[in-house]
């Protein structure tokens, strides 16, 4: 699991130990293990990496955690794994699962070899309807499938109050003004924010920009990019600013949530072209703020499309366009104010996913036996 992953399944880790379960986790990347371990070490049994899907590695970590149930969240589907829990009569449950463009045409070109990725799965769980038709595309039994919506819509945030805000404005050496986020930035959209930011203060708005890039390991690379600009910067993993920047670079892990709370206008990573998957911007919406989105948003088409069509997010297709429309909304509270009130709106309207992934869960444990669920 990701960082989005694994801050997403902490209301269903928390609920099954209190149901008496014992759990152990697993992330697939660095980051998510750090904030599994922050935030879940006194939820779970024990803490690892997942497994390389290759028969040595799998049947070992099979051998040593016995599993009784396996739980996989969004687009992991691993067939070793697969095929370790079908010798065992281990039942799997896929929870959020979704397949983007990509995936899709892969598994519909490979035919037959593509849909072993989904054969050895007992209840999948997709995060909505577009999914389900393509996971019934591919062979998936509607008997074997329910629809139970995104977990990332019910996300817990934890509310900064003002003195918080401030605080936090301060640490980070933003002035006075608006605040523009850059949430989960790839190469390119860096400089397209940067843009963005000297497009908006061109039309007399005071303003400071927050980078958050999805890989914090780019920070020399951001470096090199903003000591070109003649901007005053300062990276988040050195500690409090020692003055008032320009732009402030969040290279850190776990703080995109709590920076969404300082921002006004929101700019969704991974969507300028040649970009073209798109980052979440569940978090934002559910925080209520005024949303931009480039092209590419493929691996959440459905949301971006609810999004817009609902008036809570904004569609931009270049560089030049965003910074456009970004210096734009900066002088139209009232455009943003009605973007923000949609985003929250549209997100409320889309809870409830972690209850009903809870029904099922509980449902297939509830076919084990006694010795098997304690």
């Amino acid at each position: 699991m990701s960082v989005g992953e694994v801050l997403a399944i902490g209301p269903l880790l928390e609920a099954l130990k209190q149901d008496g379960a014992e759990i152990y986790l697993t992330t697939t990347t660095s980051t998510g293990y750090r904030v599994a371990r922050d935030r879940y070490l006194n939820q779970v049994l024990g803490l690892g990496y997942f497994p390389v899907d290759w028969w040595t590695f799998s049947a070992r970590a099979w051998r040593r955690i016995k599993p009784d149930l396996v739980i996989l969240t969004e687009g992991e589907r691993w067939p070793e794994h697969l095929f370790q829990a079908k010798q065992r009569s281990v039942p799997v449950i896929a929870i959020n699962a979704r397949l983007s463009d990509r995936s899709f045409r892969r598994m519909k070109f490979f035919g037959p070899a593509g849909r072993m990725l989904v054969k050895g799965i007992t209840r999948l769980l997709p995060s909505s309807s577009q999914d389900e038709a393509r996971f019934l595309e591919l062979g998936v039994p509607a008997a074997s499938m329910t629809t139970t919506g995104n977990i990332k819509f019910d996300v817990a945030i934890h509310r900064l109050d003002e003195a918080e805000k401030v605080k936090l404005r301060g640490e980070l050496g933003l002035p006075g003004g608006l605040v523009l986020l850059g949430s989960s930035t790839w190469p390119g959209e860096e400089e397209a924010m940067i843009a963005a930011l000297r497009a908006t203060r061109e039309r007399g708005v005071e303003c400071a920009l927050v980078l958050v890039p999805r890989h914090a390991e780019r920070r020399s690379e951001l470096e090199r990019l903003l000591g070109k600009t003649g901007l005053r910067y300062h990276f988040r993993s050195q500690g409090a600013a020692p003055r008032e920047v320009d732009v402030v670079v969040a290279d850190t892990t776990g703080e995109l949530r709590k920076l969404t709370q300082l921002a006004d206008i929101v700019f969704v990573g991974k969507s300028l072209p040649p970009h073209g998957e798109g980052q979440t911007p569940v978090e934002a919406a559910a925080l209520g703020r005024a949303i931009i989105l480039g092209p590419g948003m493929s691996n959440f088409r459905v949301i971006a499309r609810e999004l817009t069509e609902s008036g809570a997010a904004v569609r931009v297709t270049t560089a030049e366009e965003l910074a456009a429309t970004l210096a734009g909304l900066a002088r139209d509270g009232a455009r943003r104010e009605t973007l923000a009130r949609g985003a929250a709106a549209w997100h409320a309207k889309n809870v409830g996913a972690v209850g009903r992934t809870l029904d099922v869960v509980r449902e297939e444990l509830a076919k084990l036996g006694p010795q098997q669920k304690s």
